[in-house]
């Protein structure tokens, strides 16, 4: 495992500058997709901030049977190729079962594990396979020490390039809670972390047919995380949150993610400061 390394240019961790990942959380349409990659780069880009877009092709962990889950494998994967391309930034997408890493590896500039599956073996050591980078989200149910094993599952795999994701612990029914000591157990392992700022605040199942959430603690978590020296920042963000397709309830407002870059960046910089 590497504690830095770069991502299509982009470097992470080591005191790098804060990377930002961004963007809807499942693709809806390459106009909405092409506006908040255009959105956030411009934005990363004025702030110093390195920038990654991400969406999903397939949500394949949603509440309801009946909920949207997005274009499918090889439609989305075309369309996040064309974002790539046209924006000239790297790509994000997550994955569900082995079978999904070699052929979203040929696209993606990084495969994600998502937090239900964390625990997989053959998802993770499928991942591993790709030689991408891996962004791999802490499970709700999982200590942070424990992520080193699912860390080695990936390097197993064959890539050591693993990013380790933070994105809050089920404590009870319908809610999670962000323990900020994780972040600082997780980067002892030896691996950039990642927080994810819009994740963190969902109610898991507290919509009935959906999940929930509380966009107002977006921010200050964000700048907890950052301050406690985060290597990257994980946001879902969306022109019209009350339309989207998917987590509608934790998204960011894309006309307020300049706002957070800035402080995000402030905060960074000022920690980097102090420990350098």
């Amino acid at each position: 495992m590497r504690e830095s390394f770069d991502i299509r240019g982009i470097p992470v961790g080591g005191g790098a500058p804060l990377v930002v990942i961004a963007g809807p959380c499942v693709l809806e349409s390459e106009d909405i997709a092409g506006r908040v990659c255009e959105t956030a780069a411009r934005s990363a880009a004025k702030h110093g901030l390195g920038y990654i877009f991400k969406a999903s092709y397939d949500k394949a962990n949603r509440q309801s049977i009946d909920s949207f889950r997005g274009p499918g494998i090889e439609r989305g994967l075309d369309m996040l190729a064309r974002i790539r391309d046209t924006y000239g930034v790297p790509v994000l997408t997550d994955v569900h079962s082995p079978g999904e890493a070699e052929r979203a590896g040929a696209v993606a500039d990084i495969v994600q594990v998502p937090a239900f599956l964390c625990r997989q073996t053959d998802l993770a050591v499928a991942v591993g396979k790709t030689g991408k980078p891996a962004l791999v989200k802490k499970g709700q149910f999982m200590a942070p020490e424990d992520m080193a094993s699912v860390a080695e599952k990936v390097e197993h795999g064959g890539s050591d390039k693993i990013l380790l994701g933070e994105r809050g612990t089920s404590f009870g029914y319908h809610d999670l809670v962000v323990d900020m000591r994780s972040l600082v157990i997780m980067r002892s392992l030896g691996c950039p972390v990642v927080f994810d700022c819009t994740h963190s605040v969902q109610k898991p199942g507290a919509a009935g047919g959906s999940s929930g959430g509380d966009p107002r603690f977006i921010d200050p978590l964000a700048r907890a995380a950052v301050a406690c020296g985060v290597d990257a920042v994980f946001i879902e963000t969306h022109p019209d949150c009350s339309s989207a397709l998917c987590d509608a309830a934790t998204m960011l407002p894309l006309d307020q993610l300049d706002r957070l870059l800035e402080q995000l960046a402030a905060i960074h910089d000022l920690g980097h400061a102090e420990r350098g």
